[in-house]
C-alpha cells in the first residue's frame, strides 16, 4: 500500500464530502439555474454550501464559484482595473503566467524577490507598490515550501497606493488565519479534502471585476456556466469539517511536524522554519537526486515541487528564488501531511526515503 505524503498537490476526499455529493449526483440532478421546484431545490443545496464556505472567510464578502483556483486567480487578475501589477517571485504559475501574459500585452508588472527564507522584504515591497499600481497579488501559504507571507502588511501597502489586494489562500484556507483586509481571495476544494473541479473567488462587497467568461450570466454575471450542486455540496461539507475539526487537525499536524524533525534530521529544510505552515516540509540533502529518490521509493507518494510543474525537467522556480543552486533544487523533495496521515506511515516513509538517500548522500 502506498503511503500518501503529497497533501499540497491534493488531499484525500473526506468521507463526509463524498456522502454529501452522492445523492446530488444520483437523484437531485436538476439544473440549479432552473426556476421549477427541482431547480430551486438544487439551488438551495448550492446556497447551503456557499454559506459554509463563507464561514472560514472574512465578513462582508460574496463568493463566486469557479472550476478551481486557477480560474479564480485568472478571474481576479484579468478582471481587475487597469494599472500596474505587483506580485512575488515564488507565486504559483496560475499567478505568474497570468501576469506575464498581461505584461506582454502592455501592462506594467513588478515581480518582487524573496530572501533565502522565502519571505518578501516589506521595505522593497513598499518601494514597488506605488500610485498607479492597480493590483497586488500574494500567496498566503506557499504551495512548495510552506512559508507564510506577511499578507496583512502587503494588503495595507496595496490600499495605501489605491490598489486591490488578491490573496491566493489555496494552501492556507481553513488552516491559517486570512487577513480581513484582503479584497479578493482564491480557494480550492480539493486542498481541504473536498472534490476536484471546484474552487471559488471571494470578493469584498464593493469590489467589481470585468468578467472574463461570458454566457448565461450565472454567479452574479461574473462567471457564466452551469454549477454542479454536487461539487458545491462536497466543497461545503469539506469547509464545515475544516471549521469543526480545526483544533484537532492542528494538533495532529503539529505532532507529525515534531516527529518529522527527528525522522529527517539529516536533511535541510528549505525556507523559513518559523514562518510556515507545519503540514509542508520541503527538504534537501547533499548528493540526493529528487527524481531518482522518487523512483526508488515507489511505495511513498511525495513530490519534487508543484504538481502543476512536475515533469518539466526544470528546477523549481520557487527554490531558485531562494538562491538554491540547480543541484540543490533538484535534490529537494516536498513532503505534505495532514488529517489522515498516521505517525506510523510517516515513520515508514522516512525509513524508506532515508535508506534510498543513503545510496547517494556523502
Amino acid at each position: 500500500m502506498t503511503i500518501y505524503l503529497d497533501y499540497q498537490a491534493t488531499t484525500p476526499l473526506a468521507p463526509e464530502a463524498f456522502d454529501a455529493m452522492v445523492s446530488l449526483l444520483r437523484d437531485q440532478f436538476a439544473n440549479p439555474h432552473s426556476a421549477h421546484r427541482l431547480g430551486r431545490a438544487a439551488t438551495a443545496q448550492v446556497d447551503l454550501a456557499r454559506a459554509e464556505i463563507l464561514k472560514l472567510l472574512p465578513d462582508g464578502g460574496r463568493l463566486i464559484f469557479t472550476s478551481g483556483a486557477t480560474e479564480a486567480l485568472n478571474m481576479a487578475i484579468q478582471g481587475a482595473p487597469p494599472g500596474g501589477i505587483v506580485t512575488i517571485a515564488t507565486e504559483h504559475a496560475a499567478v505568474l503566467d497570468t501576469v506575464d501574459a498581461l505584461r506582454r500585452a502592455g501592462r506594467d508588472v513588478t515581480i518582487l524577490p524573496v530572501g533565502p527564507d522565502g519571505i518578501v522584504d516589506l521595505e522593497e515591497a513598499a518601494r514597488a507598490i506605488r500610485p498607479g499600481t492597480a493590483l497586488v497579488a500574494a500567496m498566503l501559504v506557499n504551495n512548495e515550501i510552506g512559508v507564510i507571507q506577511p499578507v496583512a502588511e502587503l494588503a495595507d501597502l496595496a490600499h495605501s497606493a489605491g490598489a486591490l489586494f488578491l490573496c491566493d489562500a489555496v494552501q492556507g484556507y481553513g488552516r491559517v488565519p486570512i487577513a480581513p483586509r484582503c479584497d479578493m481571495i482564491a480557494i480550492s476544494a480539493h486542498k481541504i479534502h473536498g472534490p476536484k473541479g471546484i474552487g471559488a473567488l471571494w470578493l469584498r462587497e464593493d469590489v467589481t471585476l470585468t468578467p472574463i467568461i461570458h454566457g448565461g450570466g450565472q454567479e452574479g454575471g461574473l462567471r457564466s456556466g452551469t454549477l454542479s450542486p454536487a461539487l458545491c455540496a462536497g466543497f461545503g461539507a469539506a469547509a464545515r469539517l475544516m471549521r469543526e475539526r480545526a483544533e484537532s487537525d492542528r494538533l495532529h499536524v503539529e505532532a507529525l511536524w515534531s516527529a518529522a524533525h527527528g525522522l529527517f534530521s539529516q536533511w535541510t529544510v528549505n525556507g523559513s522554519e518559523d514562518l510556515r505552515y507545519h503540514g509542508n516540509l520541503n527538504l534537501r540533502r547533499a548528493g540526493v537526486d529528487g527524481a531518482r529518490l522518487l523512483s526508488e521509493c515507489r511505495d511513498v507518494a511525495f513530490s519534487l515541487g508543484s504538481a502543476c510543474a512536475s515533469g518539466s525537467g526544470r528546477p523549481s522556480h520557487v527554490l531558485r528564488a531562494l538562491g538554491l543552486s540547480d543541484a540543490d533544487a533538484r535534490g529537494s523533495v516536498r513532503i505534505g501531511f495532514g488529517r489522515y496521515t498516521t505517525l506510523a506511515e510517516l515513520g515508514d516513509a522516512a525509513e524508506a526515503m532515508n535508506r534510498a538517500a543513503q545510496i547517494w548522500a556523502p
